[in-house]
């Protein structure tokens, strides 16, 4: 592995090289690392600006919407400034503001069944911080057949869910959890019910931790729980999640083995 970091870089992840647990070798596997955000939104920029700041080598995001005001209640890596603007190439900018030598690719479109599998293919570790069940049921099928580790995370008004997805290694997927999506109305999204702009800032944060976990291989993964925090009642819980032997998609009998039930999701924009 490549331990050759620049004077400037030695400064900047010296508080990570500390670490016993990270060192100069865990911060190789950091910028060797290929990370793919999908949606740059309330969870996608706390989420972006931590890795970037971490040294993760190459962040792809994924996001097919422009910049709005209604959004910088939350979509900290945005500014006014940047109302109207792509918003992976503003996340992109503030992501870059904080740490020059990441490579940001930009991939401004919503994920289909055509796209998704080449795209999720590029990258060594997705996370997935959208807002619409089509889009998230489509990403997690195609981390699950492209054998990629998923980190999934969701918020509505003042909770959370985080889990990490890793059917591949024998743990659970998305659809051990949530089988099939809820039907249309069923789940209000967040521009529906409304969020507390903080909530989206500390699971895109927790996020990007357990990204960083994954990637140097240390402490206890969340793959097999799923952590739900209540803001109002300050509480964290972990619930455990098992493989279901009657998965559709991991399964021993499993019926899903390509996209083509999926078509490019419909409804609000993808990022919360």
């Amino acid at each position: 592995m490549d331990l050759d970091f620049s004077e400037d870089e030695i400064q900047r992840y010296s508080r990570h090289i500390l670490l016993r647990e990270v060192g100069g070798i865990g911060q190789a596997k950091l910028k060797a690392a290929r990370v793919l955000v999908v949606g740059a939104g309330g969870l996608g920029s706390p989420l972006m600006l931590y890795l970037a700041a971490a040294g993760i080598g190459t962040i792809g995001v994924v996001d097919d919407d422009v910049v709005d005001l209604s959004n910088l209640q939350r979509q900290v890596a945005h500014t006014t400034a940047r109302i109207g603007m792509p918003k992976v190439e503003s996340a992109a900018q503030a992501a870059q503001a904080i740490n020059p030598d990441v490579r940001i690719e930009q991939h401004a479109m919503r994920l289909s069944a055509d796209t998704a599998l080449d795209l999720i293919g590029r990258y060594d570790l997705i996370c997935d911080g959208t807002d619409n069940f089509a889009t998230r049921f489509l990403v997690a099928d195609a981390c699950a057949l492209a054998k990629k580790t998923l980190v999934s995370a969701a918020v509505l008004r003042f909770e959370g869910q985080l889990s990490v997805f890793k059917p591949h290694e024998g743990g659970p997927c998305y659809r051990c959890l949530y089988p099939e999506p809820p039907p249309p109305g069923a789940v209000p999204t967040c521009s529906e019910a409304g969020v507390l702009g903080a909530v989206t800032g500390v699971m895109g944060t927790l996020q990007a931790t357990e990204v960083l976990k994954e990637i140097l291989g240390i402490g206890e993964t969340l793959s097999g729980r799923l952590l739900v925090w209540d803001a109002l009642e300050s509480r964290f819980r972990t619930v455990k999640l098992r493989p279901d032997p009657a998965c559709a998609l991991c399964g021993p009998a499993a019926t899903i083995h390509d996209l083509s039930a999926h078509g490019v999701p419909e409804g609000p924009a993808c990022a919360i």
